[in-house]
């Protein structure tokens, strides 16, 4: 979601300053590639790129792409084959052994729903939400590019082709997951699933909280810090927050909207704080709750939540991680952050965190 906000940021930029820009979307991958389906990038008329389509090796002749489509104001779509030698001698050397699929579109401002402000649409609102993008595989035909935008409540179709695709549109909102419907004869179609952007709790508003802000705002997730103390919880202090609470942690759920995109953590470092906050974020669909300090401590708040007659169930305790972070040999306040976004990252991807050395099949799943 970072680079989605960074590129609708570049875009709104580029408009103030009367430049033109051009869209180009990774629309589908045969083999292996450094980026997959779904991956964009903002191309300026003057040059200036924002996102990235690769690990940097395509990115020189696709700002030429791009401005080519700019200048001719047509979507193309442009194939990178690094099978084919003759891709090396352009100089392009991707090193991966795949296929890539870059579609190009300029930007038409007048048009409310141009690419980017579909794009906006998916960033404005905290819904699972997907863009499609129409292709064809043949490039020298017409390439008819980004025209959908559907996420429960707001639907929209450009083309009446589209809507014959609703079906697909549901399913990706239902499996939550890219798809990419081929058809070598026609039109291809790539469903881009798009959940909300990951929102992380932080109760807790601690010197060893700020290094946890600090690498959430490095991936763009929504950031709220909550805690009673109005000396600690400030924008001095944490300037890189979304929000800042100043709040009894009986009021938590009066101020924040948990969804299942949320992240909780609990580093007040006082113990009744967290219990009462414990008790709030439990009848909550939130799924993750990490809890700084020993499994001990956890034990104890579980136990003094049933003396209250608050029974927690197995479905949510499959939810709480304490202690909270996987096991990296974290000591500083910087390396713990480490280890609690990597495992909320974990988490939220359905991964195992162990090392990619050790895994025997392929590290991105196929569309």
């Amino acid at each position: 979601m970072k680079e989605l906000n960074d590129i609708i940021d570049a875009y709104d930029k580029a408009v103030l300053q009367n430049k033109r820009t051009a869209l180009a979307t990774v629309v589908k991958v045969e083999g292996s590639s450094y980026r997959r389906p779904g991956a964009r990038m903002l191309v300026t008329e003057d040059g200036e790129i924002t996102g990235a389509i690769s690990g940097g090796c395509l990115e020189g002749d696709a700002l030429r792409k791009a401005q080519f489509a700019i200048f001719q104001q047509q979507n193309k779509l442009e194939i990178y084959d690094t099978t084919d030698d003759e891709d090396n001698k352009l100089g392009v050397q991707l090193g991966c052994n795949g296929i890539v699929y870059i579609l190009f579109e300029p930007i038409k401002n007048d048009d409310i729903n141009n690419p980017i402000n579909l794009l906006k649409k998916v960033a404005q609102q905290r819904k699972d939400a997907f863009i499609s993008t129409l292709f064809n595989p043949n490039k020298t035909l017409e390439q008819k590019g980004t025209l959908a935008f559907v996420n429960g409540t707001e639907n929209f179709f450009k083309l009446d082709e589209m809507r014959a695709l609703q079906d697909e549109c549901i399913n990706v909102l239902a499996i939550k997951s890219l798809i990419i419907k081929n058809d070598e004869g026609s039109c291809s179609a790539l469903f881009q699933f798009i959940p909300p952007a990951t929102q992380l709790v932080i109760v807790g508003a601690g010197n060893d909280a700020q290094p946890l802000v600090n690498m959430a705002s490095l991936l763009g997730w929504n950031i709220i810090i909550v805690d009673g103390r109005p000396t600690y919880a400030t924008q001095q202090r944490f300037p890189k927050a979304n929000k800042i609470s100043i709040t009894k942690p009986s009021e938590i759920l009066s101020v924040i909207n948990i969804d299942k995109q949320t992240a909780a953590v609990l580093m007040t470092h006082n113990y009744n704080y967290d219990v009462a906050a414990l008790q709030q974020l439990i009848n909550t669909n939130c799924n993750y709750i990490g809890a700084l300090g020993p499994k001990k401590k956890l034990h104890k708040m579980i136990d003094e939540l049933n003396e209250k007659g608050i029974v927690i169930n197995d479905d949510v305790m499959q939810n709480i991680y304490a202690p909270v972070g996987l096991d990296i040999g974290a000591e500083t306040s910087e390396e713990i952050a480490l280890s609690i976004i990597a495992e909320i990252k974990t988490v939220f991807s359905k991964k195992t965190g162990n090392s990619l050395k050790e895994k025997t099949t392929e590290i991105h799943e196929r569309s």
